[in-house]
């Protein structure tokens, strides 16, 4: 049965402000460490840096996400963690046959890039739901399909998730143009806009969900 109304509790409450946080940072970091400590940027050495972020990003998304999971009763935090963990190669393989479908090049000196990239967005988009919804298949539908959003916790899954989607959607965008720029080499634009539309969701959900959480408690009072 989907959720009912998500009512802010002292741990989701903290989970709506710790969650982007945390994501946040995290990705910033692995940003920092690839460019300035490495010298890996997207440009230069796109399969290298691509790894740094999915390979920070992805723990510090399952850790903190098991802390807003659903069933809190029911589903222990290491339960929460296993599931997000299985979901990361599952999700990588969705989005890799996601983005051939809409045009990301084949063959064999794209293989590298494609599943670095597939195990990043599977670290923005399929990891986080997977480590809050696990099996519930009504809620993934609820969230992602239907946009029926419930509170914060659906706020934190959804805008960063979409985000991060239709930023690398745009990101695409100078791929084909005859430019002949380093950075419009598949995944390279892609994986900026991917970042650009992410931070912007991970902002709006912590701004969308502390205000649904003082929503819902003032009506409650």
């Amino acid at each position: 049965m989907a959720s009912d109304i998500q009512k802010p509790t002292n741990q989701s409450r903290y989970g709506l402000i710790y969650v982007p946080l945390s994501c946040g940072i995290a990705l910033f970091s692995a940003i920092l460490i690839s460019e300035s400590l490495l010298g890996w940027n997207l440009s230069s050495h796109p399969v290298k840096a691509i790894g740094i972020l999915w390979a920070v990003q992805g723990p510090v998304v399952i850790l903190a996400y098991s802390r807003i999971r659903l069933n809190t009763q029911t589903c222990s935090k290491m339960w929460a963690i296993g599931r997000g963990l299985l979901s990361f190669p599952i999700g990588a393989l969705v989005n890799a046959f996601g983005a051939i479908v809409f045009g990301a090049p084949l063959g064999l000196e794209y293989a590298a890039r494609t599943l670095h990239w597939s195990l990043f967005m599977s670290s923005l988009t399929v990891v986080p739901a997977a480590t809050v919804f696990g099996a519930s298949w009504q809620d993934w539908q609820r969230v992602f399909a239907h946009i029926k959003l419930l509170g914060g916790i659906d706020y934190a899954l959804c805008l960063p998730a979409y985000g991060a989607l239709i930023g690398a959607w745009f990101g695409a965008w100078p791929m084909p143009l005859d430019w002949e720029r380093p950075w419009q080499e598949w995944p390279i634009c892609v994986t900026y806009g991917t970042i650009g539309g992410y931070f912007l969701g991970l902002t709006t959900s912590g701004i969308a969900g502390v205000l649904s959480s003082r929503w819902i408690s003032g009506k409650e009072d």
